[in-house]
């Protein structure tokens, strides 16, 4: 694992050729060293034909969404990375519009010190409780201003991380955004 870059993609629903678009970017960058991806559901079908497409090579960790029938990987997993605990989630089962306390809750269970989720389509990065909060928002279907969004998360032990946001254009430009 060269990197210190964890890319986290989530919600996808069909909407492939942004994913494509996504992981030319990432594969082309000279800037960015991606040690690992993680996709937190709805949309595994979709992350297998982009993959293939673009010959985007890495380790994947992914979890299945509320719209992943017939896949089998787990609802949550934890990462360990660069020295962080990740809980990961899709989010659907942690009443995720009611607010974080279940979540919160989830991580501290597994002693993570980080929660990676989508579903709400809504980029997220925000310390709750003790806990770094991460959505990347929804590459397929964005419920937010931000329109097409996805993370990047730079971790280095004993550091503090840098989560970055990025924004998806129309005719599949990547740009920096401010999270948040």
């Amino acid at each position: 694992m060269d990197g210190k870059t964890l890319l986290v993609l989530s919600d996808t629903h069909g909407n492939v050729s942004t994913l494509e678009a996504v992981l030319r970017w990432v594969k082309s960058s000279q800037d960015i060293m991606v040690g690992m991806a993680v996709f937190l559901g709805d949309g595994i079908r979709d992350l297998s034909r982009a993959v293939a497409t673009t010959g985007y090579s890495c380790d994947w960790k992914i979890i299945r969404g509320n719209n992943d029938d017939g896949f089998s990987v787990p609802d949550t997993a934890v990462l360990d990375f660069c020295g962080n605990r990740f809980f990961l989630c899709h989010g659907h089962r942690y009443s995720l519009y009611s607010g974080y306390h279940i979540l919160i809750a989830a991580a501290r269970n597994v002693d993570a010190n980080i929660a990676l989720f989508g579903h709400t389509h809504v980029p997220c990065c925000e310390n709750a409780g003790g806990i770094m909060l991460i959505n990347p928002g929804s590459i397929g279907r964005p419920r937010s201003n931000t329109g097409a969004t996805f993370a990047l998360v730079d971790c280095e032990p004993e550091e503090s991380l840098a989560v970055r946001l990025w924004g998806i254009g129309p005719k599949g430009e990547i740009r920096e955004m401010v999270v948040p």
